[in-house]
């Protein structure tokens, strides 16, 4: 069996603003085709290395790569294989999906056939058929979440990164939602954060947790539940110190 191949990898990740380190050694990777969510709970320093790994933000020390190409050397390069949705992320609500489609695309160089092609493809999968004519900004906030999706994946990515894609649904919402991001998981390279225990257990091949801005725990949700004596909520309160804070 070949070695995994990974396309995304933290190593040594450190940010520090003044007095104040956001996060510390932060080093995992994710492989070809793996669905990993990154736990932890408000305040973990998840964005922070979600923003490194996708270019945003410089680290003070460690690297980052996106499909091999480090992210601080090629950005450009890198974010040709990167789909990135930020928590809220922004959108022009007086567009359609189908304009604000067409204009990224039309940003990223695409045009004619291929973007004809690549706008069906993310249309289809985000299912956003019934809305496409309907200004974003009369959209739930379901929809508008999948819009968000389907223009990060219209250059075809290799890898995404997510965070907290389900934020702020209602249920029916977040399991549309899940359901989307197990079927990308299929042929993409995913790496989602999150707070919620459920989106572990629906959407994760492994699970890395930071706490306090450094890794605690690597593994799959299976051995994330074998660390709180099968439970995943007394596994987090363990791992995250919150147990320290009981009275």
């Amino acid at each position: 069996m070949s070695d995994p191949q990974p396309m995304i990898e933290a190593t040594g990740l450190t940010k520090i603003y003044g007095n104040f380190v956001a996060i510390r050694d932060i080093s995992f990777q994710v492989n070809r085709s793996e669905v990993v969510a990154f736990l932890g709970p408000n305040g973990a320093g998840k964005s922070t290395t979600m923003k490194i790994l996708t270019g945003f933000l410089a680290p003070t020390s460690g690297s980052s790569k996106i499909a091999g190409v480090d992210v601080a050397q090629d950005r450009i390069h890198a974010a040709r294989h990167l789909g990135y949705l930020p928590e809220n992320g922004p959108l022009y609500p007086e567009m359609t999906p189908r304009e604000l489609l067409q204009f990224m695309g039309e940003a990223r160089g695409l045009g004619g056939q291929k973007l004809a092609a690549s706008m069906q493809s993310v249309i289809d999968t985000c299912m956003l058929g019934s809305v496409l004519e309907k200004p974003i900004r009369k959209l739930s906030k379901g929809f508008r979440q999948r819009v968000g999706m389907a223009h990060v994946l219209l250059h075809e990515p290799d890898v995404l990164i997510m965070d907290e894609p389900t934020s702020g649904l209602d249920p029916n919402q977040i399991k549309q939602v899940r359901q989307t991001i197990c079927k990308l998981g299929e042929t993409k390279t995913i790496l989602l954060s999150t707070h919620i225990l459920q989106e572990v257990e629906a959407v994760a091949d492994r699970v890395v947790m930071i706490s306090e801005g450094r890794v605690v725990f690597v593994g799959t949700p299976e051995e994330l539940r074998g660390q709180g004596g099968g439970d995943l909520d007394q596994a987090f309160y363990e791992l995250t110190g919150a147990v320290n804070h009981v009275d």
